[in-house]
């Protein structure tokens, strides 16, 4: 005998909803059923229409779920200054990688080409409070040929274009190979 779900508030009980529907639309795209949400979030299926109009405003929901900054600025904020500049650039890629990867994933399960616009202050706020983390990760500009929010935006550049498998034609690159390429580049030359 199946157990009732605990009483949650209505938008308590969407963000379980859409939070599952991200999760299978990942591996379904939009062919996910409601039914599969359901049992996904733990409700009955009528449930869901208490919450929302349709599956597609829940599918919409979940995608624009998954442009949300989630746990991205938090784990650049966990980058310890004090390490040396190579280790840090590897760690940031390495963190924007997971995320262009996974979002490259969802983006081809439900058949997007680009990603849902973004005009909100939200959305503006939360791109300045992440330039402004890159640009601490990477540090003093005294170390590079150009101002550091350039090599950011250099690094960043690089970083999606080797993580997706289509512009990387397959060969996509490791954090190693952005940050060396990026190093070399944008660097200064050792004073002689």
């Amino acid at each position: 005998m199946r157990t009732r779900a605990r009483a949650m508030a209505p938008d308590e009980r969407r963000e379980v909803l859409v939070d599952a529907t991200l999760r299978l639309l990942r591996e379904h795209g939009r062919q996910v059923t409601t039914r599969q949400i359901a049992e996904a979030a733990g409700v009955a299926e009528g449930t869901i229409f208490r919450v929302v109009d349709s599956k597609d405003e829940l599918v919409d929901a979940a995608i624009a779920r998954a442009f949300e900054p989630g746990d991205l600025v938090a784990r650049i904020e966990e980058i310890d200054p004090d390490l040396p500049l190579r280790e840090r650039l590897v760690l940031l890629v390495s963190i924007f990688q997971q995320r262009f990867r996974a979002t490259f994933s969802l983006m081809r399960q439900v058949g997007l080409v680009g990603p849902p616009h973004h005009d909100s202050a939200d959305h503006q706020a939360w791109r300045a409070r992440l330039e402004e983390l890159v640009a601490g990760v990477v540090g003093d500009d005294e170390e590079f040929t150009e101002p550091v929010d350039h090599v950011a935006h250099v690094l960043r550049l690089l970083t999606f274009a080797g993580s997706h498998e289509l512009i990387a034609d397959g060969r996509l690159l490791t954090p190693e190979q952005v940050v060396d390429t990026v190093l070399v580049g944008l660097r200064r030359a050792p004073a002689c």
